[in-house]
């Protein structure tokens, strides 16, 4: 059943007039999104027609666009995703959990978003793999599923990651199953300083090595003195 208002018709109503009034500031990534949104399963793309051979009812079908990011196209693929992640799950409580970035390090992340996303997986299931390997905390090696999001709820720039944890996971000998708590699975506040210690250290390693870009009002954090002070708020935050 067709939704009553689809992306693309947003995108062919009001596309032109966004793009005019932000010309010069989306990337050609963006701009080639939109069009293939706003193209898909149109005549724009070509088609074929379908016929019934029982009652010979016949119809124009147009071709999809195929685009990563086009939410008609995506749906059938999400349903496998989750399908065959439904599969992978074991017989045990999950918990959800999710390392969100600051808007001071999201500023750096939108002009470095493969170095930045990067980190922030390695450095979220770095944390929550050490802190529950801790034989103070669970003491076990737990399993993780970990979707990235980089837009919140309002549709502003706003990385973070989903993870679904096992509620428990194998000691360290594999000889047994070590179960958390019903309700509780790891300190919140032990996870979060160490996520923030991981994350800041390896993003000014980033700088220093050279691999980070700064462009328009955040083109000042070229200066390591303005980089490190832009980061200082960050460090106090739980």
């Amino acid at each position: 059943m067709r939704a009553s208002v689809e992306v693309a018709d947003i995108f062919r109503a009001a596309g032109p007039a966004y793009r005019a009034a932000h010309a010069g500031h989306l990337s050609l990534v963006q701009l080639k999104v939109m069009s293939a949104i706003e193209h898909c399963r149109t005549s724009a793309l070509g088609g074929h027609v379908e016929a019934c051979e029982d009652c010979g009812q016949w119809r124009i079908a147009y071709n999809s666009c195929r685009n990563p990011h086009c939410p008609k196209c995506q749906g059938a693929a999400a349903r496998t995703w989750l399908a065959e992640r439904e599969a992978d799950l074991l017989p045990v409580g999950y918990f959800h959990v999710v390392f969100t970035l600051p808007a001071e390090v999201a500023d750096i992340a939108f002009h470095n978003k493969a170095l930045v996303y990067d980190l922030l997986f390695k450095a979220a299931s770095e944390t929550m793999l050490t802190i529950a390997a801790d034989p103070k905390h669970l003491g076990a090696r737990i399993g993780i599923t970990a979707v990235l999001h980089t837009w919140g709820s309002a549709m502003t720039h706003h990385p973070h990651v989903h993870m679904i944890v096992s509620g428990g996971g194998i000691a360290p000998d594999d000889s047994r199953w070590i179960s958390s708590r019903p309700a509780f699975l790891l300190p919140v506040r032990v996870l979060g300083k160490l996520f923030r210690r991981l994350f800041l250290t390896r993003l000014v390693a980033l700088y220093d090595a050279g691999r980070l870009a700064f462009f328009g009002s955040a083109a000042h954090l070229v200066e390591r003195r303005a980089f490190l002070g832009h980061l200082k708020p960050v460090r106090g935050k739980r």
